[in-house]
């Protein structure tokens, strides 16, 4: 009776931090768009200074858990090779696009787009892959086109919500966030997740500042955007990447998909609080087909998973 409730106690506590990595992140894409938007950042800028700094910060936290053996990332070519994918497709690309898409859209439409990263990688196992698909991939794949459908259009074919350039910019956040969640995962095994997070951040940050040193054309700083950036490097991936570590202690890691919604509902009622974004019946409608699609998309796979282990 005592280990089921130091169980259930546990599994309360594993949901409380994975929603608050899912608050964080929600917080996050808000202030985003307002950096992006009412303080004018430029995206290669803003991408060039978030990039490096949150690099050298996860480094840091990675060094005070695992000491020298940072370095130990590079000790084989497959790993080597694995980081700057993950560092260049997954890192680089999917922070420069969801920028991208809030700049020329909002955060609650680019949120959205980027929460369909799941069906993305679905389709990847199925194109490369040959994994067969569950009937419960098509019936999700086919309700989150038409929950995207209702949020980019609001339910008619006359007109977009959002300008095109942030829907496809949207959806190839999602595109380089599926990249992001699975191309690491054999690192993570072996090194600290900040350690991977840290290197991966710092290699795309390096990147990012040989095209546009952070120093060049920098915008005339004012408190907005000091701050602004300082919360999206701390809120964003500091505190809330460590809330995910910290949520996996307690409970397993399916817990999260119960709680990944969380984040595009936070960023959707913050835009209404904040910019006064207030989403029509189409929209709302929209962003609830796609929570419920990606949601069962996620504990179907997670449910065959249980089934037969991954051999990838």
């Amino acid at each position: 009776m005592e280990k089921q409730n130091k169980t259930s106690e546990n599994v309360v506590k594993g949901i409380f931090w994975s929603s608050m990595a899912s608050t964080l992140w929600g917080i996050s894409g808000v202030i985003m768009q307002f950096v992006s938007q009412n303080e004018a950042v430029p995206t290669t800028w803003f991408i060039s200074v978030r990039t490096l700094f949150a690099g050298i910060l996860l480094l840091i936290i990675g060094a005070s858990f695992v000491g020298k053996h940072i370095f130990d990332v590079f000790k084989s070519k497959e790993s080597i090779i694995r980081l700057f994918i993950y560092a260049i497709f997954g890192l680089a690309v999917n922070m420069s696009t969801f920028y991208v898409s809030i700049q020329e859209g909002n955060a609650s439409t680019a949120t959205i787009l980027q929460y369909l990263a799941p069906v993305f990688i679905v389709l990847y196992g199925l194109i490369f892959l040959h994994k067969k698909p569950l009937k419960a991939d098509i019936i999700s794949f086919l309700f989150a086109l038409v929950g995207v459908f209702m949020i980019i259009t609001k339910g008619s074919f006359s007109e977009l919500s959002v300008p095109l350039i942030a829907v496809v910019f949207g959806l190839f956040s999602a595109v380089s966030a599926a990249i992001y969640y699975s191309v690491p995962k054999p690192l993570t095994q072996n090194n600290s997740p900040f350690v991977v997070l840290g290197w991966g951040t710092l290699i795309a940050g390096i990147g990012f500042n040989l095209y546009h040193p952070f120093w060049n054309d920098a915008p005339k700083l004012n408190t907005g955007i000091v701050l602004g950036i300082g919360g999206i490097i701390l809120i964003g991936t500091i505190f809330a990447f460590s809330s995910v570590l910290y949520s996996l202690k307690f409970a397993p890691s399916e817990v999260s998909s119960i709680v990944d919604a969380v984040e595009p509902v936070v960023t959707i009622i913050l835009s209404i609080i904040v910019f006064k974004q207030i989403p029509s019946f189409f929209e709302a409608l929209g962003a609830v087909i796609i929570i419920v699609s990606i949601y069962f998309l996620q504990r179907s796979h997670q449910k065959r998973a249980k089934k037969a282990p991954d051999i990838r």
